[in-house]
């Protein structure tokens, strides 16, 4: 899902997605969503 469809169903906005997703990377020190899954899988 992207960002917006993402706020779309949990009735948030699209900065808010952003906003949680950026502390996601940074916690998980990846770049971007394939980055995320892989590190999280290998977990």
């Amino acid at each position: 899902l992207n960002n917006r469809q993402i706020a779309e169903k949990q009735f948030i906005s699209v900065n808010t997605v952003k906003t949680h997703v950026k502390s996601i990377y940074t916690k998980l020190q990846v770049g971007d969503r394939v980055s995320a899954v892989k590190k999280i899988l290998r977990s």
